[in-house]
């Protein structure tokens, strides 16, 4: 009686996250298929390795039994084919990675969609979620976050090292209104608020020579987006608190007018992340290797707050 490998990760994934639908993602199957996978299995060997609920997924004692014997072997198999695929000159298969809406707007154009130009045998997947998660119990390859919501247990790679979150209007909502000069003027503005993930509004926090302060702008209007909060601004419903990125073309163009400039310095940006281990996956180092390319002096790296990296 021999199982296939598709079924020993089948079992080793549901194990580990104690449930078919994430480990569904991880191995990028669906759940169904991977329930049948199990169950297949299950009635090959005559045991139950698994009690299901409708509410939980947990190992029996055969199933305890199973797991351990299988998962260091299938670690080996995975590091065998880590290092054959080190020598392969294309990186190849799924790579999954977990990041805020805002934050993967950040990286399309100057990073997946760079890698997806040199890498076409890899299928990327983005998927976004504003909650920081458990990449590795999820099954995600890397994550990307602000540099101060990483775990410390993980491996970290800067793709932007330095962000700045910016005061914006409209020349239409600005005209015949005075210009604040210090924070507190906002008090007199109408802002466009923000949903933080947590459900808070979020705190415009502001900085200067050592001296922070925080404002619980006037709001008429609340967005947990930072695509509508952009959108907004633009149309004149009021000042706006934006990455500098997203707004610096709007800038340029005269769409948007730059306020309180001395009070808003940069903070540590966005970097990738991932779990420590012995052999990066070819597709992974990829990544890695295209994110310090970008910031080597020959590269086109372009260049705060602790609530804010609940939306970044």
């Amino acid at each position: 009686m021999r199982a296939s490998l598709a079924e020993l990760e089948a079992v080793a994934a549901v194990a580990r996250h104690g449930g078919f639908r994430a480990a569904a993602r991880e191995l990028g199957a669906s759940s169904s298929a991977l329930s049948h996978a199990v169950a297949a299995l299950e009635e090959r060997l005559a045991a139950r390795l698994f009690n299901r609920t409708t509410r939980s997924v947990s190992l029996t004692a055969a199933g305890e039994l199973f797991v351990t014997e299988i998962v260091p072997a299938l670690r080996s198999i995975e590091r065998a084919m880590d290092e054959v695929g080190a020598h392969a000159n294309e990186p190849s298969g799924r790579l999954l990675i977990n990041t805020s809406p805002g934050a993967a707007h950040m990286m399309l154009h100057p990073i997946i969609l760079e890698y997806a130009r040199r890498y076409p045998r890899v299928t990327v997947e983005v998927v976004t979620e504003s909650a920081l998660v458990d990449i590795t119990g999820a099954g995600f390859d890397a994550g990307a976050r602000l540099a101060d919501a990483i775990p410390p247990d993980m491996i970290a790679v800067p793709i932007f090292p330095r962000l700045r979150m910016i005061v914006v209007g409209a020349p239409s909502y600005l005209t015949g209104r005075p210009l604040p000069s210090v924070p507190a003027d906002l008090l007199e503005h109408i802002c466009v608020g923000m949903r933080l993930a947590s459900g808070r509004l979020y705190r415009w926090e502001f900085e200067r020579r050592g001296e922070t302060m925080r404002i619980d702008v006037r709001s008429n209007l609340i967005l947990d987006s930072t695509d509508l909060i952009l959108s907004a601004a633009l149309e004149g419903a009021g000042l706006a608190h934006i990455e500098e990125g997203r707004a610096r073309p709007h800038i340029a163009a005269g769409r948007l007018v730059q306020l309180l400039d001395e009070w808003t310095p940069p903070f540590p940006g966005l970097s990738l992340y991932f779990a420590g281990r012995r052999h990066i996956p070819r597709k992974l180092q990829a990544l890695v290797d295209l994110i310090r390319e970008r910031a080597s002096p020959g590269g086109r790296s372009s260049g705060a707050t602790n609530h804010f990296h609940e939306s970044l």
